[in-house]
């Protein structure tokens, strides 16, 4: 078994990969990742980013190269990628491509008790969703067709999109399958089936 990451946040996988690219700033690297449309995939706040950057720091991942002052603007530090940083990318990157890992959507949560709702609320239920995954499915592709850069760049839009679609189906499938479920239903609400 794998020993557990000094930084197990996936934000901080994010940061080590663009520091590869070069040395920057936070405010720097949030405001690419924010162009590049990874908020889409990891989530992250101003202060988050600022407290992974303090972890990788203290792990040996990251090592301040400079810090400057503009005018009024507060003082910013430039980091810089290390060896043990390179070294850490590589793997966690190897390790998360590699390896299928069991994750808990709260879709997947949810289903897990649907009984709990009337079969009629979740048919309305359901329906939503699909229109909610639609307009995710054409923002998505919208991204893809809007984008001026190598479909390498966009693999995760490309994921995403399949798993959309496999949702999709997957929701469909469901609602064509309750009204047979009924009667096992309403043993859940004290119905007569």
């Amino acid at each position: 078994m794998k020993s557990k990451r000094k930084v197990g946040n996936l934000l901080g996988l994010a940061v080590l990969g663009y520091l590869v690219r070069e040395p920057m700033h936070p405010y720097e690297l949030s405001r690419l990742m924010r162009d590049h449309g990874d908020d889409r995939s990891i989530k992250f706040t101003h202060g988050s980013l600022y407290m992974v950057f303090g972890q990788l720091a203290k792990a040996g991942f990251i090592v301040e190269q400079e810090t400057s002052r503009e005018g009024q603007r507060p003082e910013r530090t430039v980091y810089a990628l290390t060896d043990a940083g390179r070294a850490e990318l590589k793997d966690w990157m190897r390790e998360l491509v590699a390896e299928p890992r069991h994750e808990y959507p709260h879709f997947v949560a949810a289903l897990s008790m649907i009984g709990a709702l009337h079969p009629d609320e979740v048919t309305t239920l359901l329906h939503d969703r699909l229109d909610g995954l639609g307009r995710q499915l054409e923002e998505a592709k919208a991204v893809i067709a809007g984008a001026d850069a190598h479909p390498l760049f966009l693999i995760e839009e490309e994921y995403r999109i399949s798993m959309l679609n496999a949702e999709i189906a997957f929701v469909r499938h469901f609602l064509a399958r309750i009204e047979d479920w009924r009667p096992l239903w309403a043993g859940f609400h004290g119905e007569e089936p």
